[in-house]
């Protein structure tokens, strides 16, 4: 029976292993993940402030799968994945509050802007792919999503070519679960090492935002690109 099962799923397109993934937060970032990612068979629980707001219920319904919306805290407690879709200088605050995540896949999709007179600027010493490990120790947290618009995590034909989406992290095994999302989103996913590396790649949407948003140049996208050694 447990092979039959298998078999079906791997006919649709889904993971033979489908996980649930708590997603906190539900703007932008975390209303273009969570249907994608329950595409893919996995079961979505929004973590929001107000669980019980029309925006929110209508998302839950677009999602479908079985999706549902819960306080913060309670969206994680039973989430093999949690996804921090929340305000970028917020997210050790959010993690601490989340309670014990200890074993559990944090991903990332956050970067630590504030404004400046010129624009936005780095808002941490660090990054916050490291503050949110340290805030979770015993968690494996993977940087991912941060570097591009919400608009093109769902549309990624518009940009002509393969969008890269940059992963970090300590932990192997977790980052090779995030890229199988990252792949079933039609995306490309690249492992660029640990998490120290966070700072850089959080980096990379500081150039974006300031020549989209603040800048009278001709704007750019940029994607990473895979090439044969």
């Amino acid at each position: 029976m447990r092979t039959a099962i298998i078999l079906l799923f791997l006919i649709a397109g889904l993971p033979a292993q489908a996980d649930t993934i708590a997603i906190i937060g539900t703007g932008n970032v975390g209303g273009a993940l969570g249907p994608e990612f329950a595409a893919q068979g996995h079961t979505i629980v929004y973590g929001s402030r107000n669980a019980s707001n029309s925006d929110v219920a209508e998302l839950v319904m677009r999602t479908g799968n079985g999706a549902s919306a819960t306080s913060q805290a309670e969206a994680v407690i039973d989430a093999d994945i949690v996804v921090l879709a929340v305000p970028g200088m917020l997210v050790e605050e959010i993690t601490k509050s989340l309670g014990d995540l200890s074993g559990k896949i944090i991903i990332d999709p956050t970067n630590p802007l504030t404004r400046s007179e010129s624009g936005l600027v780095f808002g941490v010493e660090t990054s916050n792919g490291e503050i949110i490990q340290a805030a979770a120790p015993n968690a494996h947290v993977v940087k991912a999503f941060n570097t591009l618009n919400w608009e093109s995590m769902i549309n990624p034909e518009k940009s002509g070519g393969p969008i890269s989406i940059p992963l970090v992290g300590n932990n192997a095994a977790a980052k090779e679960t995030v890229a199988k999302l990252v792949e079933g989103m039609g995306l490309e996913a690249i492992d660029l090492g640990g998490i120290e590396n966070a700072h850089w790649v959080e980096g990379m949407l500081v150039l974006w935002i300031n020549n989209r948003y603040f800048s009278e140049r001709p704007t750019f996208d940029y994607h990473l690109r895979k090439v044969d050694r």
